[in-house]
């Protein structure tokens, strides 16, 4: 059984929704939680926790402002001396087609999932990297993953948290700090409309967190992407097809699009370790061959 006892989480966005059943569940696995959000469900959140017996703090403010972030964190430290757990959930919607988008919802949508996810994480990184622990979920979305209509700007900073986990999951590796995506499907307001009555029953946001709980775990895994959703959960991959070698003549781009399926094919896909797989698959294809004692050609 994952037993948080001891260990000091902060979940954004917690007022309601997801982030409450995220920061309520960790609290009842021992964790003492930070509950961040804009307004008194924050407040809500932390009284229902400290009636269950649990230990929690309220930080009401946005994530997408730096300042208030790092206060945020600065007095979880004060209060509790240490920060283990930061779940990234707070988010926005400002839904249009492109077409129809003013600029500044754009802006607005990837300061707060993006910018507000950077923050909370740049806030708490060094002081996990400090303590040799950490566990950090970021929250990203099918739409960032695949696409949806009327969402550009939602897509968009929900995919960059998944190049941001990327790359944090490698830096932190040395310091146990594991950093992991979730991609939650849940009976939010961000649903209502959506789907009908009966299926939004089935997407309780409590179904979701359990992916987080293994996410915050010691057991947890680093770099997944775990997608999650009436009580189902699958993985998502961003993965890289063995392609083909175009040379000389060869070279141009009526050619490529000729062996487009050849191109496309994905038996033998792979998931790069590190971005630079991507050259090193490519060179081997151009006949490059590395020397197995030093790496040298």
């Amino acid at each position: 059984m994952i037993d948080l006892t001891g260990r000091v989480a902060i979940v954004t966005g917690a007022g309601s929704g997801l982030g409450k059943a995220h920061a309520q569940l960790l609290a009842r696995r021992g964790a003492r939680v930070l509950v961040n959000d804009l307004g008194e469900g924050a407040e809500t959140v932390c009284r229902e926790i400290r009636e269950a017996g649990g230990e929690a703090r309220a930080a009401v403010g946005s994530v997408s402002d730096p300042a208030f972030v790092q206060q945020m964190v600065d007095d979880t430290l004060a209060a509790w001396d240490r920060v283990d757990l930061l779940v990234n959930n707070a988010g926005i919607l400002r839904d249009k087609s492109f077409a129809k988008m003013d600029l500044d919802d754009f802006r607005l949508v990837m300061d707060v999932h993006l910018m507000g996810s950077v923050y909370c994480t740049r806030a708490v990184w060094n002081t996990m990297r400090d303590q040799n622990y950490g566990r950090i979920v970021m929250t990203t979305s099918s739409s960032g993953l695949y696409g949806n209509f009327g969402q550009s700007n939602y897509a968009a900073a929900k995919l960059a948290l998944v190049g941001l986990m990327q790359t944090l999951a490698l830096e932190g590796a040395k310091y146990d700090i594991r950093v992991n995506c979730i991609a939650p499907t849940a009976s939010t307001q961000m649903l209502e409309g959506l789907f009908p009555a009966d299926q939004l029953d089935l997407l309780q946001p409590e179904r979701v967190s359990p992916a987080v709980l293994a996410l915050v775990s010691d057991e947890a895994p680093t770099r997944a992407i775990v997608c999650a959703g009436a009580g189902s959960f699958e993985m998502a991959h961003i993965t890289l097809t063995q392609g083909i070698h175009l040379a000389g003549e060869a070279a141009t781009a009526e050619s490529l699009l000729l062996r487009w399926d050849e191109l496309a094919d994905r038996q033998g896909e792979i998931v790069p370790a590190q971005g630079w797989e991507q050259a090193r698959l490519e060179l081997a294809k151009a006949g490059y061959v590395e020397d197995d004692a030093n790496g040298d050609a």
